[in-house]
């Protein structure tokens, strides 16, 4: 690979060949990027689901008796 840009301007090295690869798989990369924001973002929900879940559980069994707070 080191051979093809030997005798080429650092121009075509450092600019050319990122946007080229840039117009070709433009699609791709921002489709991938998006997947995974969605992805963390639905991770993100699915955490403060849980949590809010387990803080809402927690609030209503401490209103509860005693006597029944080992009990499951």
């Amino acid at each position: 690979m080191r051979a093809i840009f030997e005798g080429m301007p650092w121009w075509v090295k450092w600019v050319a060949v990122p946007l080229l690869v840039l117009f070709v798989f433009g699609g791709v990369i921002t489709s991938i990027i998006g997947a995974l924001i969605g992805f963390l973002f639905k991770a993100l929900l699915l955490v403060a689901l849980v949590g809010g879940l387990i803080f809402v559980v927690r609030k209503f069994k401490g209103t509860e008796s005693k006597s029944s707070a080992g009990e499951w």
